[in-house]
């Protein structure tokens, strides 16, 4: 078990600045789940809070586990308490508390300017991406490998960023599928949407929309079709739950090739940022005026540059403590 984070850092996670900058990101969060193409993974990971949300809903999720489990056996709930002991509440209750606010007040605003104005927003959202890729960059760099190496990346690590850029544009640049909404679709469907909850660079709609399941599920929701929304929620549980499990357990024991993919990831999500795209999205040549789109992504690259610089005056400059892994059963 890693030891608890020392009192002046977690002075600064509860204090009333660091809170409110906590329900900033949240919104940003929920603002980028209404985007179809950006990922709410990829602004937790910009915003430096990526690691501490992973590892506190795989320690809730185990906290929760355990409670029903040694409740019904009779064991207690001390196994339990200890996993809830671990999440960090200070961070995700505000955050958590910013994505309802956004998705609340901001989802017909972000649908309205991205149908008025898609190649600036596209342009913003691809400066917000370019200038984060510096989040994980800096934290692989600053961790040590299995061997006990920090600093600057091998030829291997390299190799591993760019195969994963290079996945995840193809999959982002494939075209919209036509899968029937059956029972054994919708499941795996939604084990896989929900991915793009946890995996930065990957958008649980354009997910949808790839695997043709967009627009079922969509009109499932305004129709209450529960019978279709209980299936498709029911993968989303599966596919939640083995996800930050496996990227929780990554990240405890191999956090610096783990940093080095989710760099990829982020590159290769970049393909669905290009700001011009033909009605199909697929991407074309710069047409008409361009400074909306390039004096959009400057300030998307300078947003990510104040919250990095308010973060590091917030910690004054310390790194917050790896999470403590997850206990065995």
């Amino acid at each position: 078990m890693t030891a608890a984070p020392e009192p002046a850092v977690e002075t600064r996670r509860r204090s009333p600045l660091s809170l409110a900058l906590n329900v900033v990101r949240g919104a940003m969060i929920g603002t980028a789940e209404t985007v179809p193409g950006v990922s709410g993974g990829t602004v937790a990971l910009m915003t430096g809070v990526y690691e501490t949300l992973l590892t506190s809903a795989g320690h809730l999720i185990g906290g929760v586990r355990l409670a029903l489990t040694d409740g019904l056996r009779g064991r207690g709930l001390a196994r339990a308490h200890e996993q809830l002991s671990h999440v960090a509440w200070a961070v995700v209750i505000p955050i958590g508390v910013g994505m309802v606010l956004a998705l609340v007040g901001m989802a017909h605003v972000m649908e309205g300017l991205l149908e008025d104005h898609p190649e600036t927003m596209r342009g913003l959202f691809l400066g917000l991406v370019v200038a984060s890729l510096a989040v994980p960059f800096r934290h692989s760099r600053a961790s040590a490998s299995s061997s006990g190496r920090a600093g600057a990346w091998g030829v291997r690590e390299w190799v591993l960023a760019a195969v994963a850029a290079v996945a995840v544009g193809i999959v982002v640049s494939l075209p919209g599928g036509n899968l029937s909404p059956e029972p054994y679709i919708l499941v795996p469907a939604g084990a896989l949407a929900v991915s793009a909850l946890v995996l930065p660079g990957l958008s649980g709609s354009f997910l949808l929309l790839t695997m043709g399941l967009y627009e079922p599920t969509i009109a499932a929701l305004n129709d209450r079709d529960l019978g279709y929304l209980a299936l498709f929620a029911t993968g989303c549980a599966i596919g939640l739950v083995t996800i930050v499990k496996v990227l929780q357990w990554l990240l405890e024991h191999h956090r610096r090739v783990t940093l080095v993919a989710l760099t990829g990831v982020m590159a290769g999500s970049l393909v669905a940022l290009w700001p011009w795209q033909d009605a199909d999205g697929a991407r074309v040549a710069p047409y008409g005026s361009l400074a909306g789109p390039v004096i959009a992504f400057a300030v998307g690259a300078l947003v990510v540059v104040a919250t990095l610089v308010i973060e590091h005056r917030i910690t004054g400059g310390v790194e917050l403590p790896e999470p403590a892994p997850a206990d065995e059963d």
